[in-house]
């Protein structure tokens, strides 16, 4: 129940941690009362265990504290949290999962329990991972977790043959669709999205706080006209050319047989740069290249109850396609919720069913 309570206090951060875990912790004192809680609000803003132990004061001495993420042991902007723990003279502490960062890796968990406080983990380990996979993904690999997101017709179609795609969807699926923006890192797009579509990939939220994904732009021939929306200081172009087209930033990578840019050397771009999420809106061709090189972690799909028909209307995945159905990417874990007349189906990407 504490540890829920935990999970339920980092979730208020909403993404605004990265590229730090979203991280809650719950003082129970002696009297099995809480005394104190918090949450790990903003990057460079204290930790949760430090605001939770300043909220219970001398309380925290004799203490449990349940906590989400094996507290930090390497100094940062603020002191270790492991330390600070024990310093508060707490007896018990509970973990729901490891931290992947090298910088800790069951150091802390040995801190605490070398300083002869009783320490328990995997509470929740699961809840724990899953609130923060972004983060887990990216300390694991050094790449950005990455999602896929697409609206579609009942029939399988992004998009009418001659082209047209707004809105097949309906007000309350594009307003999650936002939501999806919110709490990613980067969103990216190809080229020709960008040229038929024009879009300006912000995030458009009632009540938000403006925090903006990075627009990636996936451009090899350096195509982007430089009046598109999407041009400006928060836009990368990833492209196989030298160029520069307004404030965007343009970025050379190698070009695949085919004169695409090579996407893995992107992505582990993105994480470099401390981009734990990214968002892939497409177009379809986009879309196969990531499913392609397995590098998609999680589909967002959106449904509407329409039918659109048509040989040249295109669908979410384009490429070449399989030959046997053993070859499809499996998808495991679905969820499905209502948004207004529209469905949205989320599920994790499995290896292929023949593997």
């Amino acid at each position: 129940m504490w540890m829920s309570r935990a999970i339920q206090l980092a979730r208020r951060a909403d993404y605004r941690t990265s590229p730090n875990p979203m991280v809650g912790a719950v003082v129970l004192g002696t009297n099995g009362k809480v005394v104190g809680e918090g949450y790990h609000q903003q990057a460079g803003h204290p930790h949760a265990e430090q605001i939770a132990l300043d909220a219970a004061g001398e309380h925290a001495r004799g203490a449990t504290v349940y906590v989400t993420l094996e507290p930090c042991t390497h100094i940062h902007r603020n002191p270790s949290c492991a330390q600070a723990l024990i310093d508060a003279g707490v007896r018990r502490v509970v973990v729901a999962m490891e931290d992947p960062d090298e910088r800790v890796r069951g150091s802390g968990i040995k801190a605490l329990k070398a300083a002869g406080l009783e320490t328990e983990v995997g509470v929740e380990g699961e809840s724990a991972r899953s609130l923060n996979e972004f983060y887990v993904k990216h300390r694991l690999t050094g790449m950005p977790f990455v999602t896929a997101k697409f609206a579609m017709s009942l029939d399988g179609k992004i998009a009418t043959s001659s082209g047209e795609s707004r809105w097949i969807t309906g007000v309350e699926a594009r307003a999650e669709g936002h939501r999806l923006r919110h709490q990613h890192d980067a969103i990216l797009v190809g080229v020709d999205t960008v040229i038929a579509d024009d879009p300006e990939l912000t995030t458009r939220l009632e009540g938000a706080d403006g925090r903006q994904p990075l627009r990636v732009i996936l451009d090899s021939q350096l195509r982007t006209p430089h009046a598109a929306n999407v041009v400006g200081p928060n836009t990368l172009i990833a492209t196989t050319h030298e160029g520069e087209v307004g404030e965007a930033e343009t970025m050379q990578f190698a070009a695949t047989p085919e004169g695409r840019v090579e996407l893995a050397p992107l992505l582990e771009e993105l994480g470099r740069r401390g981009i734990l999420s990214l968002l892939v809106e497409g177009g379809s061709e986009v879309h196969a290249s990531f499913f392609n090189e397995g590098l998609v972690d999680k589909v967002h799909a959106f449904v509407a109850p329409i039918l659109i028909g048509g040989r040249g209307a295109p669908g979410p995945v384009g490429g070449a396609g399989i030959e046997g159905l053993g070859q499809a990417i499996a998808l495991r874990e679905l969820q499905t919720a209502r948004l207004g007349p529209d469905l949205m189906i989320s599920a994790y990407v499995d290896v292929h069913r023949d593997r």
